[in-house]
């Protein structure tokens, strides 16, 4: 690798793919499970909330006392509960245009250094990847996951320190690029990239 390292953290969902219906889905199912009875108010789509805020919002819009307990249920379940409906994942959802080929390009540079930044737990993004045949293209164990924070500006800062442990050299604000929608969560995460 080149002295011009460069991380690489693409966003996933409505970025690499678009999940359909299964995320809802999935929060419903676990849901039901956790708390006894089906959910009236889901979260809303394409927000980028990560998976555990957007479960303390789905508590408090149905109205559940008692979600400092109920969330970590809820939360442990999803990924098991989203790797069962992976027949829906991929019959709803789709590759975004032209995502594998962008992830083949980036992923054959060798100063490039790909990796995911998401507000997915690592194991629903292992997932999702996997399902839609993306998994090669990324080093998966440096990316920022919800289930390493809740708080989505912090997983640049996560990635950025498991990228430099792993090639020894240090990523910053000059040489980590960060690949999302236009939500203005992806926004505020570049933002807190570090200097």
């Amino acid at each position: 690798m080149g002295a011009g390292m460069i991380l690489v953290l693409w966003d996933i969902d409505r970025t690499l793919l678009y999940a359909g219906d299964t995320d809802r889905l999935v929060y419903r199912e676990v849901f039901r499970a956790v708390v006894g009875r089906p959910a009236t108010k889901l979260p809303a789509k394409g927000t980028g909330v990560t998976m555990p805020l957007a479960v303390r919002e789905l508590l408090a819009a149905n109205d559940v006392p008692e979600a400092d307990r109920l969330a970590p249920l809820i939360v442990a379940r999803l990924p098991a509960e989203l790797r069962r409906h992976r027949a829906e994942l991929l019959r709803d959802g789709h590759l975004m245009p032209s995502a594998a080929e962008a992830l083949a390009a980036v992923r054959a540079d060798a100063d490039l250094v790909p990796s995911i930044v998401t507000g997915n737990l690592r194991e629903s993004a292992e997932t999702k990847l996997a399902a839609f045949g993306l998994t090669e293209f990324v080093d998966v164990p440096l990316g920022g996951y919800a289930s390493d924070d809740p708080h989505r500006p912090a997983l640049v800062r996560i990635a950025q320190a498991r990228a430099e442990r792993a090639h020894g050299r240090p990523f910053t604000r000059a040489n980590t690029v960060i690949i999302g929608d236009s939500s203005k969560t992806s926004a505020r995460a570049g933002r807190a990239v570090r200097g």
